[in-house]
């Protein structure tokens, strides 16, 4: 498979590249700095833009079989609310992958945004009314967009942390929750990789 990853130098993204090439595949890295990933540069290709840029995205390389955006906020949770990367490059991503005709989309959301608020604990809700509002709307706005077309996966991992893959996570179309519970980003990222390769969540909001 030929992978397109946004996000690819993220805390996530990084690992999604990574097992990606360890099924030897070939990798398209979308990204605003190359040097972020030198120690890859003779294993991947390299596209320099602008998420958020449909022009960007459209020139990149031609021929993905399908596209994993692992985009996130870093560790900032007041860019979003000023720039809006989420809605800006939902809307340049669909219109992107339907001109160069890519229909297989895995995009990284959050639990808690949109109709999956109402199933959170009460310690989750706390925080995502609160210090993620402004980025859980912005959120729920694009995963809307992705849901317009496609054939999109939309991954909804709760709290990240940067520990070790388990290997061992639960996963549905919803998890009882309790308390604030965290899953590592590794383990997300190797779920979203094994889900580009199937259907089994085509249309679907794990």
């Amino acid at each position: 498979m030929k992978l397109l990853v946004l996000g690819a130098t993220g805390l996530t993204g990084r690992h999604v590249v990574d097992a990606a090439l360890r099924s030897g595949e070939s990798v398209t890295a979308f990204v605003r700095n190359p040097a972020a990933l030198a120690d890859l540069a003779d294993r991947v290709t390299l596209a320099t833009g602008d998420a958020t840029s449909l022009q960007d995205l459209s020139a990149t390389p031609p021929g993905h079989d399908a596209v994993i955006s692992a985009l996130g906020a870093g560790n900032s949770l007041t860019s979003i609310r000023a720039d809006d990367l989420f809605t800006r490059s939902s809307t340049a991503l669909v219109a992107a992958a339907r001109e160069t005709h890519v229909s297989r989309l895995v995009w990284l959301s959050s639990f808690g945004v949109g109709h999956t608020l109402a199933w959170s604990s009460i310690p989750q809700k706390m925080i995502y009314r609160t210090l993620l509002r402004n980025i859980y709307a912005n959120k729920a706005t694009a995963d809307e967009s992705i849901r317009s077309g496609l054939d999109w996966t939309i991954v909804l991992p709760t709290r990240l942390t940067n520990d070790p893959a388990k290997g061992t996570y639960s996963m549905g179309d919803r998890l009882p929750m309790k308390g604030n519970p965290t899953i590592s980003r590794a383990d997300v990222a190797a779920f979203m990789h094994k889900a580009v390769h199937g259907s089994e969540w085509i249309h679907r909001s794990p």
